[in-house]
């Protein structure tokens, strides 16, 4: 599933190709993956476009002219390609936003969605999340104080929405890993100390993924050659019985409430 990193990336290249652009036509092969009937979702975005997009958390909000946005989650297995009808993937395309002759594709929305909703609507939809890892108010400080208010399992705390926004399986183990901690740590149990390296391994993994184009294995069009870099780079997520590599034990996977989860058992603690 695409997490914060991705959905960044996606959010700034997209911006690039599509803002201000206007939209030509729009193609909607599974009415499951909008929130209204077909007919009237296409009422309301006539000769709307897009003039911003936003992340939040595992979601882009793609703000248009009309005063509306759509709200996309991808879920597992999401994906977008943008291209001409020549260069698109042999897959099954549930959504097509066209922009003269290259196209917007979205891919695989069978658990995913892009919703027509109102800012009130929408900020309703995603007031739970919690905070945002790369806002200015996410600090260090208040970070220490929100783990000192919560119990529960490292692993599961990270990839939990209410907790901390955006992160995911991939992450979750790459920030543990970067922490020297084991997922399987409790929250109440960690130290000051460990607390406060977890915070800067979030920070510095996160943008380290982000500014390298994450994990996604499909290119967004063709030439991408962002998207996807830092697949060869995660430390130990999928990395299951190979060295780490930064003390050569064999990394192993071991599954928290059915939640697999990558470590090194010699160097994180």
């Amino acid at each position: 599933m695409p997490e914060l990193p991705e959905m960044e990336n996606y959010k700034i290249q997209l911006s690039e190709l599509i803002v201000n652009r206007p939209i030509t036509s729009i193609a909607i092969n599974r009415e499951k993956s909008i929130n209204m009937p077909i007919s009237t979702f296409l009422n309301q975005m006539e000769n709307a476009f897009i003039i911003r997009i936003e992340r939040r958390a595992k979601h882009l909000l793609f703000h248009l002219s009309n005063q509306k946005l759509l709200l996309l989650h991808l879920m597992l297995g999401g994906w977008m390609f943008y291209g001409k009808e020549d260069e698109k993937p042999k897959r099954t395309i549930q959504i097509q936003f066209s922009f003269g002759e290259k196209h917007l594709y979205f891919i695989g929305l069978r658990l995913g969605y892009l919703h027509l909703l109102t800012i009130e609507e929408c900020e309703e939809k995603l007031k739970e999340l919690g905070p945002e890892p790369f806002n200015p108010t996410f600090t260090e400080d208040l970070f220490i104080n929100t783990v000192n208010t919560k119990r529960g399992t490292l692993k599961l705390k990270l990839v939990d929405q209410h907790f901390i926004s955006g992160i995911g399986n991939c992450y979750s183990d790459e920030i543990c890993y970067e922490a020297q901690l084991l997922p399987t740590r409790k929250l109440e149990d960690l130290k000051d100390h460990e607390i406060k390296n977890l915070y800067r391994s979030m920070k510095k993994t996160l943008a380290a993924a982000t500014n390298i184009g994450g994990y996604m294995e499909h290119p967004l069009y063709v030439g991408d050659t962002k998207t996807g870099s830092y697949n060869d780079l995660c430390k130990v997520y999928d990395r299951e019985g190979e060295a780490c590599q930064r003390c050569q034990n064999k990394i192993r996977m071991v599954k928290i409430s059915s939640k697999k989860s990558f470590y090194c058992p010699g160097c994180q603690f």
